[in-house]
């Protein structure tokens, strides 16, 4: 009896994560209508852009901060280039935005998102350096930021829902 787990056995279901994560509910982890794409189409600039306490960062930030991480771990997973990212950069300069800023983060999350599904679909065998951990660092990392924004949006529209 082998103890190797078959691709398509592995794969399948973590490809199903990933989608759900960021745009169709399979029923898997999330209720209808919570997915990553969903939650972020109504939300507008000046909700992106809102802090909720002095050390939190915005949606904006953390949206960007996505984005950043999806293109690190494309970049790790489709070349040697391992050279260290400058994590603190998107907290340290994305905060406020208008109409237009925020309607180009969530494009560029997108598009990177986009491109790291790409990369993944490309993976025949599985057994590169980062072939298994770069999708679950996804899923798992997007996710947390999930909960975040939507933890974030929930505080900030039942603070305006409170003075209304």
């Amino acid at each position: 009896m082998s103890g190797q787990i078959p691709i398509e056995r592995f794969k399948k279901p973590l490809l199903q994560f990933i989608d759900e994560i960021f745009s169709n509910v399979h029923g898997l982890i999330l209720d209808k209508g919570t997915t990553l794409y969903e939650t972020l189409a109504n939300v507008t600039a000046e909700e992106a852009s809102e802090r909720v306490g002095p050390k939190s960062a915005t949606i904006a930030a953390q949206v960007d901060h996505i984005r950043f991480y999806l293109d690190v771990l494309n970049r790790y997973m489709t070349t040697d280039d391992e050279s260290k990212a400058n994590w603190r950069e998107i907290w340290e300069t994305v905060d406020a935005v208008d109409e237009e800023e925020w309607s180009r983060i969530k494009t560029r999350l997108r598009e990177s998102h986009d491109q790291v599904m790409a990369t993944i679909n490309s993976f025949e065998n599985w057994d590169g350096k980062y072939e298994v951990g770069g999708p679950l660092a996804i899923l798992t990392h997007t996710a947390y930021h999930l909960g975040g924004i939507r933890l974030t949006l929930g505080v900030i529209r039942g603070r305006r829902e409170a003075t209304a």
